[in-house]
């Protein structure tokens, strides 16, 4: 990169690690279980290392190694997302936000939503909402193209900032995110709507900073108003759960990182042409003894011809291979070669 942009190498040491040997699966490891993430039991980053991966094999610039070491990291990944709570709880304040009113209504599935404010931290919410299957989405926005935009996207409706009240009495929660200076909704407007439910719930997640909604509007029976510092003491405490499970995970890791490790060293030469010479061996061995077992009217010296002639064979069955590990055939990528001749033969 330093040379393609003329950039002074210098520039880009502070933002560089370079991890070896089992440091460097340990963080392969840790990076697709998200210990290594910013916020820790994200998914996220472990579906990048796949399409990264993905786009690797198309191109054919994955090796055995870097083969293993990945079919392998998405199986720990799996592992400590299912035997640890590192995935639990919310951790964002839109998902925060969706969890509290699971809380509130026990289940949203039908549940009407409006949105006040098309911004992103609104977009976020109702994705989790829509995978809760809400029911009807109405989106309120200063500028009303924005509004439809939105609504489109989640096979909504939009309508003018001017009707929020009118609409209030249809829907079961209201997300707010705008920008305005003010209140949004005050606590008379919603006692008027209120009047029109017939008691039904109506809560409000206010992600608005200032705040949109009015506190107020937490005293009027049925109606409840969570805000942004609420969300976040909850998203607190969900994290530090999330540090504790994070301990059971990386025992995951360590011990995954072993058996890496074992595998790892059976591609070195030495141990697998012991490892071949060993099953050969033992197969003559064993067809050896079953042949002698027929032949008890034979002198023992033939017998023992018969012993030097199968070790004869079996020196010479092996000498090609072994030639071929030892030297001729592993000049290149040796781990291939290795890894092919441990498949071949079983050797694992």
């Amino acid at each position: 990169m330093a040379t393609f942009k003329d950039v002074p190498l210098s520039q880009f040491e502070s933002s560089l690690y370079q991890y070896v040997g089992e440091d460097a699966v340990r963080h392969t490891f840790q990076v697709a279980a998200s210990l290594d993430s910013m916020v820790v039991g994200e998914p996220q980053i472990l579906g990048q290392m796949k399409e990264a991966y993905r786009k690797a094999t198309l191109e054919k610039t994955s090796g055995v190694i870097l083969n293993k070491l990945l079919h392998r990291t998405f199986f720990v990944a799996k592992k400590v997302r299912t035997e640890t709570g590192i995935g639990d709880h919310a951790v964002s304040i839109s998902y925060a936000a969706i969890e509290l009113g699971k809380k509130i209504f026990g289940d949203l599935a039908g549940k009407r939503v409006m949105l006040i404010g098309a911004g992103e931290m609104a977009e976020l919410a109702v994705e989790h909402l829509i995978r809760n299957r809400v029911g009807a989405i109405t989106v309120a926005n200063r500028t009303f193209a924005r509004g439809v935009e939105l609504a489109e996207r989640f096979s909504g409706q939009a309508i003018k900032f001017e009707e929020i009240v009118d609409f209030i009495k249809d829907v079961d929660i209201v997300i707010s995110s705008t920008g305005a200076t003010g209140y949004v909704l005050r606590r008379e407007q919603i006692k008027d709507a209120m009047r029109n439910r017939r008691n039904r719930s109506l809560f409000f997640i206010d992600i608005a900073v200032p705040r949109d909604i009015d506190p107020a509007i937490n005293r009027i029976n049925n109606a409840y108003v969570y805000d942004i510092d609420d969300l976040k003491g909850i998203v607190d405490d969900n994290i530090e759960d999330r540090q504790r499970e994070a301990v059971k995970a990386q025992r995951i890791i360590d011990e995954a990182v072993i058996g890496f490790r074992k595998w790892y060293d059976t591609l070195a030469v030495v141990p697998t042409i012991v490892s071949l010479r060993g099953k050969v061996e033992a197969l003559a061995r064993q067809e050896l003894e079953k042949t002698l077992a027929t032949l008890d009217h034979l002198p023992d010296a033939d017998k023992q011809a018969v012993k030097r002639m199968t070790d004869a064979l079996v020196n010479k069955i092996l000498h090609e291979p072994t030639r071929f590990l030892k030297k001729n055939g592993c000049y290149g990528d040796k781990s291939v070669s290795l890894d092919l001749t441990r498949k071949l033969f079983n050797l694992d």
